[in-house]
């Protein structure tokens, strides 16, 4: 909770709950077990006290759907369940035209951001909420750019990539 006594409200990409459930498209590039750890703790926290912003459309439930399992196990899972029962849970409603996302500002979409990651900044953009990022460099690599529009991300694993994964071979 805030200091207010409000719940935080949070846009959650989907690595996040993908990197707590340990689970990545590529095995050659395990995530470090702090990153892991900082992903569950964050889950948790948020499972207990927090508000997660989801589009009305459903692209991001579609999204979470995609890459997490409401019957698994992992902290991800429980926290894609809890998605799904609606309960820690605020829709917005964003508006889209000819496939775009109007919140989202023009500047960002010509700089090449993430097109899989236009619907959270769209929404972080709309509410003011704060995106949480574990290990996905897109957030990254247009920090400075989202910043400079209002949108703030939180990297769970911190901002230096180089510490996300571990290296092998």
């Amino acid at each position: 909770m805030s200091r207010s006594g409000r719940k935080e409200r949070y846009v959650i990409d989907t690595n996040v709950p993908v990197v707590a459930n340990g689970r990545l498209d590529n095995p050659d590039k395990p995530v470090y077990d702090r990153c892991r750890e900082s992903a569950i703790k964050f889950l948790q926290r948020v499972l207990k006290s927090g508000i997660v912003l989801l589009d009305s459309d459903g692209a991001i439930q579609e999204e979470y759907k995609g890459r997490l399992h409401s019957s698994g196990q992992g902290v991800g899972d429980r926290f894609f369940r809890e998605i799904l029962q609606k309960q820690i849970v605020q829709e917005v409603d964003l508006h889209v035209k000819d496939g775009a996302y109007q919140d989202l500002p023009r500047e960002i979409v010509d700089a090449g951001f993430d097109e899989d990651d236009r619907k959270f900044a769209a929404l972080a953009k709309k509410t003011k909420a704060r995106v949480v990022n574990a290990v996905d460099r897109d957030w990254l690599d247009h920090c400075a750019l989202l910043q400079k529009h209002g949108i703030h991300v939180r990297f769970v694993c911190g901002e230096d990539s180089e510490g996300w994964f571990e290296r092998r071979g």
